[in-house]
């Protein structure tokens, strides 16, 4: 018998360094999500006259790219790095891009909430005459947060993915789709707590397609990735984290589905939804940071990419070898 193999390296160290994230990184994971998915909801409420609806919405969306924003500088350390990444624009680059899309969308998505804050205090702001300028611009700015919805949802799952951390790596080509999934059933999930249910019904629709999607999305995710660099989002405190997250996602959307109808039923599964989106982003987070812990994650996917490659007979670079 072949004894197992014992990946070691020098002096212990791990093959791919960690990236320095903590938990505000998965807040603004989360936030970010929520933000994206309210102000679609909301650019759907523009449009439908479904005037209760966007307002909680738009409120949503601010609330949460704010809050993401603060997550994001606290774990920055400093604000004025969060500053520092507007200097350039560097299209190959998903944080930069990123970055920008979080400023446009909240740019949008605050003239939009400014205008329903100024309506809920019955036009008692001091604008003078602003005030009008405010009423063109409320809705562009929500048309163009609502646009922005999808990019500000995805671009997390590609900035994860275009790292060297085995797991993430792995999962490059799903990620965005899972983390879109997670955002609709979370805006949805909240306008379920915060909106009557007569005015929740396309909250509710939201809620029931992204818990599908994300839960489709993310059994993809796993069969197409590599085994080993699969396993810590199925072991350890990621996989429960993420084992929870498909079981509060199915229990939110048969709940919104079923009986989001009733407010008491629509609230519980609204909350059931947000928590499982808050764990799917907190679950694939800690799962990539623990996959560069064991040198097992980065060197068994690489010998068979490398077989792999050798297999087609592609030996004329440097990644393979003929022998």
């Amino acid at each position: 018998m072949v004894p197992e193999v014992d990946f070691t390296t020098y002096y212990d160290r791990p093959v791919v360094k960690a990236p320095p994230w903590e938990a505000p990184i998965g807040v603004y994971l989360f936030l970010g999500g929520v933000a994206g998915g309210s102000s679609l909801l909301a650019a759907g409420a523009q449009f439908t006259g479904n005037a209760v609806l966007r307002r909680n919405s738009r409120i949503a969306a601010i609330a949460a790219a704010g809050a993401g924003a603060l997550a994001l500088i606290a774990d920055l350390g400093r604000p004025e790095r969060f500053l520092n990444m507007f200097r350039t624009f560097k299209v190959t680059s998903p944080m930069s891009v990123g970055s920008w899309i979080l400023a446009a969308f909240s740019a949008g998505a605050g003239v939009a909430a400014a205008g329903e804050v100024d309506r809920m205090t019955r036009r008692r702001l001091p604008l003078g005459p602003l005030r009008s300028l405010l009423r063109v611009a409320e809705p562009v700015g929500g048309v163009a947060a609502g646009a922005l919805a999808a990019p500000l949802a995805a671009y997390t799952g590609v900035l994860l993915g275009d790292t060297a951390n085995p797991t993430w790596s792995a999962a490059r080509d799903d990620l965005s789709f899972v983390f879109v999934g997670s955002a609709s059933m979370a805006a949805g999930g909240l306008g379920l707590v915060t909106t009557p249910t007569r005015h929740a019904r396309p909250a509710r629709a939201l809620a029931v397609i992204g818990a599908a999607a994300e839960l489709a999305a993310a059994k993809a995710m796993e069969e197409r990735m590599d085994p080993v660099a699969a396993e810590p989002l199925r072991q350890g405190r990621p996989g429960a984290m993420l084992a929870w997250s498909k079981g509060l996602a199915a229990l939110g959307g048969v709940g919104a589905l079923l009986g989001g109808r009733n407010r008491v039923i629509a609230a519980v599964s609204g909350v059931a939804l947000l928590v499982a989106s808050a764990l799917t982003r907190f679950g694939v987070l800690h799962a990539g940071l623990e996959s560069v812990e064991d040198p097992r994650y980065t060197i068994e996917p690489q010998k068979r990419r490398l077989q792999e490659r050798q297999r087609r007979g592609i030996t004329h670079d440097s990644i393979t070898t003929a022998g």
